[in-house]
């Protein structure tokens, strides 16, 4: 199985980018045959039509490796109520058909929604609306259990992201995900 963490922010040290960095180590001791990665997208440019055919280089990697996925786990922040411009942006190149008549990779594909926060309400508005868009692109969105963390920074210590007893709740929306995946 193989599974690809979508980090809502580009910052390497981002509290999402660490968030999906531990749902891989979740998934490792779930299942060490899972493969997971969290894609490299930071070179993909803003859409325009004026390069949608042929492709960016960029765009053509997110999204052979999107179509090889067996499932998508977003890792979403959340900014003034929404999910970031960047991570709409990604969505939007991932939507778009393929040169050749190709559909679009989103289509079908499994999708886990997570997101944590350094305030009070866990990215759950911001997931909501991600969810909107997901299923408007035909995506099989796992709406439980989605996990939202609020007061993010609270967990990081030296920098580094610690659950602590919360780890808990990410393992279990990563049992959650691969039996939605296998269904």
């Amino acid at each position: 199985m193989r599974i690809v963490a979508i980090a809502g922010s580009l910052r390497e040290g981002s509290l999402n980018r660490q968030l999906a960095g531990l749902a891989g180590e979740s998934l490792a001791r779930l299942d060490p045959s899972i493969d997971f990665e969290v894609l490299d997208w930071s070179d993909v440019p803003p859409l325009s039509e004026d390069i949608e055919h042929p492709a960016p280089e960029a765009v053509t990697r997110v999204r052979a490796e999107v179509a090889a996925a067996d499932g998508v786990w977003f890792f979403t922040p959340e900014y003034n109520h929404f999910f970031p411009g960047v991570e709409k942006n990604l969505v939007d190149w991932l939507s778009r058909p393929q040169e050749g008549g190709a559909p679009q990779v989103l289509a079908g594909k499994p999708i886990a929604i997570s997101g944590i926060t350094p305030g009070m309400d866990g990215t759950a508005i911001a997931q909501d609306h991600l969810v909107t868009l997901l299923s408007f692109l035909d995506c099989h969105v796992m709406n439980k259990p989605r996990l939202t963390i609020p007061s993010g920074f609270s967990l990081v210590k030296d920098g580094i992201l610690d659950l602590g007893d919360g780890a808990k709740r990410l393992d279990a929306q990563a049992r959650a995900f691969v039996a939605f995946i296998g269904r």
